[in-house]
């Protein structure tokens, strides 16, 4: 089974650069998106290019139009889908959706970025001690839970071109990536790091100064899986050759 996780930047964006036929080409089960910028109805074309590819698909957008919103698209129909996580500003920005199938459960994330301002920053904190609580609650239901998407943090430093200049940015602060650390050491495997530990891996890069020609990035897109799972991870790929976005997905098989 293939499970995408891909920032796309704006759907709307990204289908004028042939996402769908690179998405028809990859033949994923799954796919989680965040940052799609878009109301269903504000897109009948892609719903329709959506289901012509033969996903069910959920959409969990913000409030305010244009802005981060996530998404789930599925082969196999979910029991159940669950829209949010109760804690009304984070829905309000459409940052949480998850569905349940028969033997795991899969969340799309958007986690906040800090990088506008102190204001925001002090959001994205709030945002991580309440993930940390629900997360926590989640799995004493649902111990099979994959956590797929943008958490807008580089937890070590192989994760980033450049750690030094980049110590206190936004993304890469020492409180982010303790708070990563503990994540993981509460019961979830990186999977990426899982089965690759080289450097230069990235996941977003910059529109400035060619950043991405020269593989000057950051890796913030994760599939962090639940330790149950284990057993079941095959493989992870970064596949940075897809360019609708500034991020890049990360491909997940699974058994």
């Amino acid at each position: 089974m293939k499970i995408i996780s891909y920032n796309v930047n704006g759907i709307r964006a990204a289908s004028t650069k042939n996402f769908f036929g690179w998405l028809q080409a990859t033949d994923a089960d799954m796919v989680c998106l965040q940052e799609v910028k878009a109301l269903p109805s504000q897109i009948p074309e892609i719903i329709a290019l959506i289901e012509q590819l033969g996903y069910h698909h959920y959409w969990f957008p913000a409030e305010k139009k244009g802005y981060s919103g996530v998404a789930i698209l599925s082969k196999i129909k979910p029991n159940h889908v669950e829209f949010g996580c109760g804690e009304a500003w984070i829905d309000k920005e459409g940052r949480i959706l998850r569905a349940d199938f028969d033997s795991f459960s899969l969340m799309s994330l958007y986690m906040p970025s800090g990088s506008s301002g102190d204001e925001r920053q002090v959001k994205k904190y709030e945002f991580m001690r309440f993930f940390d609580g629900y997360i926590g609650e989640l799995r004493k239901e649902i111990p099979n839970l994959i956590v797929s998407g943008d958490y807008n943090i580089c937890h070590t430093a192989i994760d980033i071109h450049n750690p030094k200049s980049n110590a206190n940015s936004s993304g890469f602060l020492p409180k982010e990536r303790e708070w990563m650390q503990l994540f993981l050491d509460n019961g979830f495997i990186d999977t990426f790091r899982h089965f690759n530990k080289d450097p230069h891996h990235y996941t977003w890069w910059s529109y400035r100064a060619g950043s991405r020609g020269k593989n000057l990035g950051w890796r913030i897109d994760y599939h962090l899986a639940t330790k149950p799972m284990e057993g079941r991870l095959k493989n992870v790929r970064i596949l940075p050759d897809a360019i609708h976005s500034d991020h890049c997905p990360v491909l997940l098989e699974v058994d």
